[in-house]
């Protein structure tokens, strides 16, 4: 990979002027409109991070923690107030036409597809858009096809498609132009499990193959977990928490999951930390509190009780992991 990074944040800050409501009455209104008061908001507090090309990010953050206000100065629609920002070593608010040529970007809930026209008729236009040459185009246009399995769909009006299928016509339209860095905000929203599987397995395929960098937003965590390789979690506009998954869950939960099938229909592991999740029939699901049991002592007390015919450990869900990192982090108070 190129040593230069794709992306490259420095000390990033940015805020908003807010107004702020004096009172309810008519002269208060009146003075609101007049003469509005107004306070500042940080929504992006000296934040630094950098991304490798050919990456793929998952960027997350609870609602309001300035995820949104980063994406758009990383695209250049914003102007930070202070800080650097490179992507793909243009600096963005300055050079933002040089780098629209550069990304691309998906989002799960608006569309660039024209909904009474075909998928072909947006790529020829976005072929134009991006002055791309006419052999070329039509070569990334059939490669497109046959990698995301688009012949049925590409001459069909997108308003006939599910969304499934125009989500998978959306991606393509964004990498027709090559882009080496791709934003994806929320890209399986919606979809049926099968249309998630089949949006995440393309991403990875197309990022492998072609090298491109993927920085993700996405509060499915089966988006983050299937796609991405590394997590950055922003809150209150600062960085949180920047590792691979796998650092992320040991770092923040110390909890196991533990499935047991006994020949015994009821057991009852009655030991500090252990938490019953579920109890049927000849299975019982346990939460394992590491730090404060062991995983082999939990065994044993089970064993006593009955035969073991199965068992399975696994680490929390790691919608979990995020909520306890939230959580740790109000309680610590970092704003």
């Amino acid at each position: 990979m190129p040593d230069n990074p794709a992306v490259e944040l420095q000390e990033l800050t940015k805020s908003f002027r807010v107004r702020r409501a004096t009172g309810r009455g008519i002269a208060a209104r009146l003075r609101d409109v007049v003469a509005p008061q107004t306070h500042a908001v940080v929504a992006v507090d000296r934040l630094s991070f950098s991304v490798r090309a050919g990456e793929r990010v998952a960027f997350i953050g609870p609602n309001g923690a300035g995820k949104s206000t980063t994406l758009k100065i990383l695209a250049g629609i914003l102007h930070p107030d202070a800080g650097t920002v490179r992507v793909l070593g243009l600096v963005p608010s300055l050079e933002r036409y040089a780098l629209a040529f550069r990304i691309g970007t998906v989002f799960g809930q608006r569309s660039q597809l024209w909904y009474q026209l075909p998928p072909r008729d947006t790529f020829a236009l976005l072929g134009r858009v991006y002055e791309i040459d006419a052999t070329e185009h039509r070569r990334r246009i059939d490669m497109l096809v046959a990698l995301f399995e688009l012949a049925p769909l590409v001459d069909t009006p997108v308003r006939q498609l599910s969304l499934g299928e125009r989500m998978r016509c959306e991606i393509a339209a964004s990498l027709l132009h090559a882009p080496q860095l791709l934003f994806l905000d929320e890209p399986t929203i919606g979809l049926d499990v099968s249309a998630k599987a089949t949006i995440r397995e393309l991403l990875r395929t197309e990022s492998d193959r072609q090298g491109v960098t993927l920085l993700l937003t996405s509060h499915d965590t089966g988006d983050i977990e299937r796609v991405c390789d590394r997590v950055i979690v922003i809150h209150r506009g600062r960085l949180l928490w920047d590792g691979t998954l796998a650092d992320l869950r040991r770092s923040y939960l110390t909890a196991k999951r533990i499935t047991l099938w006994t020949e015994a229909e009821r057991i009852d592991v009655g030991k500090p930390g252990v938490r019953v999740i579920s109890s049927h029939s000849y299975r019982t699901e346990l939460e394992v509190d590491a730090d404060v049991t062991s995983l082999g002592s939990v065994v044993d007390a089970a064993l006593r009780q009955s035969v073991i015919r199965d068992l399975t450990v696994e680490d929390a869900p790691l919608d979990v992991v995020i909520r306890a990192m939230y959580a740790d982090a109000d309680a610590r108070g970092e704003s």
